[in-house]
C-alpha cells in the first residue's frame, strides 16, 4: 500500500502544473450547483472526472446532470473514487459516518479534500487537518460556514494578524428566514412549513431551529478566529421554536428585533459561547440581516469590528465557496497556520435579559417575580404589558439589568413553579451596546 501511495503522490506532483482531477461525493443541491459553476466558468486546471452518489442512475438523469461533461464517471461505489487517480475529493454529503472514514482514506492516499461538512469539521476538523499535513495535501472547508460568504478565508488570511476576542453571527439561514418572516407578522408554524416547502428546512427541522447546525459553525469560527478548540457538545443552545409573535411586539418596544445569534467571547482561558434567539438592537448590523442572509461580526483587539455579510444558504452561493477552495488547491495556495488551544466553554454571559411570562393574572404576581429576582441579586430594568390580552392568559415582559445567565436561570426555576404560570417563562439574552454598529 505504501508503494501505491508513493506512486500516486509522484504522479500528482508531476501533474501539479497541469491542473487537478476532481471527484464529487454527493450530487444534491450543492453538488449540482458545483457542476454548473465549473461548466459555466471552465476554470483552467480544474477537471471534474468522477461523481459518487447513492441511487446514481436517478441523479444521472436529473436536470442538474446536464451540466456534467459526458466523460465523467458516475458511480455508487465509494471504492471507485478511492482507487481512482483524482487529486481532490469534494465532499458534499454531510454527517460523520461513513464520511469521516472515506475522507481519512483519501487524505492518507495523498488526495486533497474540499468539504462543506460543518459537523465533520466541528467535531473532527483538527484531526483531519493533522492528517492532511502529514501527507502533504490540502483540507479546505470554506463552504462549511456561511455558504458563499468568505468568512473562513477572510479570517484565515485577512484577520490572522489581529487578536480576535469576540465574534457574533447569524450563521443559519433557515432560522434567519423564519425569524425575519415572523418579524413581519407571520406565525412560527406557518413560516416553518413554508421553509420546509422551499427546501430551507428539513422535514425534521431540529438541526436548524434547535441550534445544532449553528453550534457546529460557531465552533469552527472560534477555532479559526480565536484559535480556541471547543467541544461542540459543551456549547449552550436554545431553540427558536418558543418564540411567538408577541415577543416581536415587545422587542420592537425595546428598539430591538429577534435573531438566532451564535456568539463566542474569549475570557482568559475560558470561552463564553452560546447559540440562541436573542434580542438584537435595531442599530446592530445583525438586525439588518433578513431572509437567508448570513452575517458575522468579528471584533479584534487591534482592527476593531469587521462585518462579513451575504447569502449563506442555497446551492449556488455555497458552490462558489466550494469552487474557490478547488482553485486554491489547484494553485497550491497555503493557509496561515496559528497555534490552537483546547478551551473550556461556558454558556454564561453577563448581559441584560428579556423575560416573557404568560400568567393567569392575580394580585401580587409582579411582586413575587421581583422577589425571586432580588433573592439571586438580579434587578428589574423595565416591565412591559400590552393591552388587549385576556386576564386569564396574560403575556407580559420583564427586562433585567445586566447579570449572569445562570443567575436568571436560578430565579426562573422558582418562578416557573408559581401556580399562576401557564407556560414556562421565556428567557432571552439582550445584546449590549458594544454589539451595536457605531
Amino acid at each position: 500500500m505504501a508503494i501505491k501511495q508513493t506512486k500516486r503522490a509522484a504522479v500528482k506532483k508531476n501533474r501539479a502544473n497541469s491542473g487537478v482531477k476532481v471527484a464529487l461525493l454527493g450530487f444534491g443541491t450543492v453538488g449540482g450547483a458545483v457542476a454548473r459553476v465549473l461548466a459555466a466558468s471552465r476554470f483552467q486546471g480544474v477537471e471534474l472526472t468522477h461523481i459518487f452518489n447513492r441511487n446514481v442512475d436517478r441523479k444521472r438523469s436529473s436536470a442538474a446532470a446536464k451540466a456534467v461533461p459526458a466523460s465523467v464517471v458516475w458511480t455508487d461505489s465509494i471504492d471507485v473514487i478511492l482507487r481512482s487517480d483524482v487529486d481532490v475529493v469534494v465532499e458534499l454529503m454531510g454527517g460523520l459516518n461513513p464520511v469521516e472514514g472515506w475522507l481519512r482514506k483519501a487524505l492518507t492516499a495523498g488526495t486533497s479534500v474540499v468539504t462543506a461538512n460543518k459537523q465533520l469539521i466541528a467535531y473532527r476538523g483538527t484531526g483531519l487537518a493533522k492528517l492532511a499535513e502529514k501527507h502533504n495535501v490540502h483540507l479546505l472547508h470554506g463552504a462549511a460556514v456561511a455558504g458563499g460568504v468568505p468568512v473562513i478565508p477572510g479570517m484565515l488570511q485577512g484577520l490572522c494578524g489581529d487578536q480576535v476576542t469576540r465574534l457574533s453571527g447569524i450563521v443559519n439561514g433557515t432560522c434567519n428566514y423564519i425569524l425575519s418572516r415572523m418579524e413581519a407578522g407571520a406565525d412560527y408554524s406557518t413560516v416553518l412549513a413554508d421553509a420546509q416547502q422551499l427546501g430551507y428546512a428539513e422535514v425534521d427541522p431540529a438541526a436548524d431551529v434547535d441550534g445544532y447546525d449553528a453550534r457546529a459553525k460557531l465552533c469552527i469560527l472560534s477555532r479559526i478566529a480565536m484559535h480556541a478548540e471547543l467541544d461542540p457538545d459543551a456549547v449552550a443552545m436554545q431553540t427558536i421554536s418558543a418564540i411567538e409573535a408577541i415577543d416581536f411586539s415587545y422587542a420592537k418596544e425595546l428598539n430591538c428585533t429577534i435573531r438566532q445569534v451564535s456568539r463566542a467571547e474569549l475570557d482568559g482561558k475560558l470561552v463564553h459561547a452560546r447559540v440562541a434567539p436573542m434580542l438584537v438592537p435595531l442599530a446592530s448590523p445583525m438586525a439588518w440581516s433578513h431572509g437567508t442572509q448570513n452575517m458575522v461580526v468579528v471584533s479584534g483587539r487591534f482592527g476593531g469590528d469587521v462585518v462579513f455579510s451575504g447569502h449563506g444558504a442555497g446551492g449556488e452561493p455555497t458552490a462558489v465557496a466550494v469552487v474557490s477552495d478547488l482553485l486554491a488547491v489547484a494553485q497550491g495556495c497555503k493557509s496561515v497556520e496559528l497555534p490552537l488551544r483546547r478551551r473550556e466553554v461556558t454558556g454564561d454571559f453577563f448581559a441584560p435579559h428579556y423575560l416573557r411570562f404568560v400568567v393567569d393574572d392575580k394580585p401580587g404576581i409582579v411582586s413575587a417575580i421581583s422577589g425571586a429576582l432580588s433573592k439571586v441579586g438580579a434587578n428589574i430594568d423595565s416591565l412591559l404589558q400590552r393591552r388587549g390580552y385576556p386576564k386569564h392568559r396574560l403575556p407580559f415582559v420583564v427586562t433585567t439589568e445586566p447579570c449572569l445567565s445562570s443567575t436568571i436561570e436560578r430565579a426562573l426555576a422558582s418562578v416557573a413553579r408559581m401556580d399562576c404560570m401557564l407556560e414556562k417563562p421565556l428567557c432571552l439574552q439582550m445584546l449590549e451596546v458594544e454589539d451595536k454598529a457605531e
